[in-house]
């Protein structure tokens, strides 16, 4: 089994694996280009994201400076919003639904290591996947880790840090995040 067949299905894989690497560095370039294009260039940007992520929606709009691992691992399924400085570290899926808004500076981390240093120190690492449900909010400068749902038409507050699923239709936030209520349809702003 190669390491990226260890890293797609959520086994100890060896990050630095050269053929990985050789992997990341391809995305590197088109994010670099992606990065690059100013804001009246919307069909450029609409390229180069089929080119790197693995589903692109048509609407998908992806605000620069973006950064992820390797893009074939994001599925954009529709119309979503992300936001400068969004950084993807998609050794495994992410799937962002329909309607899905993500705030500037969010981090959604599929990549963790093992608590043993030796294992770290070796380049070892794992790979869950995160799933974003349709209508989602999250606010900006969260951090979603891998192995995470968050459930459909919920909001999550600014600063959170995911660390465990979220159930569909309720506002949620902290550190670690936590479910504060439910979400109602006929509330305004603001919601938190």
């Amino acid at each position: 089994m190669t390491e990226q067949e260890k890293m797609q299905a959520g086994r100890l894989y060896n990050a630095l694996d050269p053929e990985i690497r050789k992997l990341q560095w391809g995305a590197k370039a088109l994010i670099q280009e992606y990065n690059q294009t100013g804001p009246d260039e919307g069909e450029k940007r609409q390229a180069i994201l089929k080119s790197l992520l693995g589903t692109a929606g048509p609407r998908a709009l992806i605000e620069p400076d973006f950064r992820c691992d390797f893009g074939f691992n994001i599925h954009i399924l529709g119309r979503a919003i992300i936001h400068f400085n969004c950084v993807m570290l998609d050794s495994a899926p992410i799937t962002i639904g329909v309607d899905a808004f993500i705030g500037p500076g969010c981090c959604l981390a599929c990549t963790t290591y093992p608590v043993s240093a030796t294992e770290r120190n070796a380049g070892l690492a794992y790979a869950r996947p995160i799933t974003i449900g349709e209508s989602v909010w999250i606010g900006a400068g969260c951090t979603v880790l891998g192995g995470i749902t968050i459930g459909a038409g919920s909001v999550i507050g600014a600063g959170s840090v995911v660390v465990s699923d979220i159930p569909e239709g309720v506002v949620a936030a902290g550190n670690p995040c936590r479910v504060l209520r439910l979400v109602s349809d006929r509330e305004g702003l603001p919601c938190l």
